[in-house]
């Protein structure tokens, strides 16, 4: 069955923990909305090798129009902590009990939503404390699934193995 895949993203995201699982999710038949502030906005990655088009605005989304929720590393997940509807729609999903997939410092946003509490994640090095300190079951591994609805990963170089544990939670 296709899955509807809400995706975070901002400026200075990271090029591969868009591209390479958003490539798979759509080989795979699943449909990728790139939500942003605004439909029609362009954001850079931060290498400033590729650029991704914004589908739909915060605004205009609701947690019901979407099956999981993917949100790419670098910088991005930092700015978007800024706009407290990012923050807000992400509580709301997770409240929901719909997969979030969270690539290196993505997780780091679930401190700000304050739903790290009892979660089993990984990140990279940087942030697993913080994780801890809030409420996180942290482990040092390339990719953690806690029941299918927090699919974590440290960084860019586990990316076939997250890939293929997101790919696995969407046809379950």
């Amino acid at each position: 069955m296709n899955k509807k895949i809400a995706v975070l993203i901002t400026h200075d995201f990271e090029d591969a923990e868009y591209h390479h699982p958003v490539e798979a999710f759509r080989a795979a038949s699943h449909s990728v909305r790139n939500i942003e502030k605004s439909a029609g906005n362009i954001v850079y990655s931060k290498q400033r090798k590729s650029s991704v088009s914004i589908d739909l605005g915060i605004d205009e989304i609701s947690v019901r129009d979407f099956d999981a929720l993917m949100i790419p590393g670098g910088y991005s997940p930092y700015h978007l902590k800024e706009d407290e509807r990012f923050i807000d729609f992400l509580r709301n999903f997770a409240n929901a009990q719909k997969p979030i997939f969270l690539c290196c410092y993505s997780s780091h946003l679930l401190i700000d939503a304050q739903i790290a509490i009892g979660r089993r994640l990984t990140s990279i090095e940087d942030i697993l404390k913080e994780l801890k300190d809030a409420g996180a079951v942290v482990f040092d591994r390339e990719v953690v699934n806690d029941n299918n609805l927090y699919i974590s990963s440290r960084s860019t170089f586990e990316l076939p193995i997250f890939i293929n544990e997101c790919l696995n939670v969407l046809s379950a």
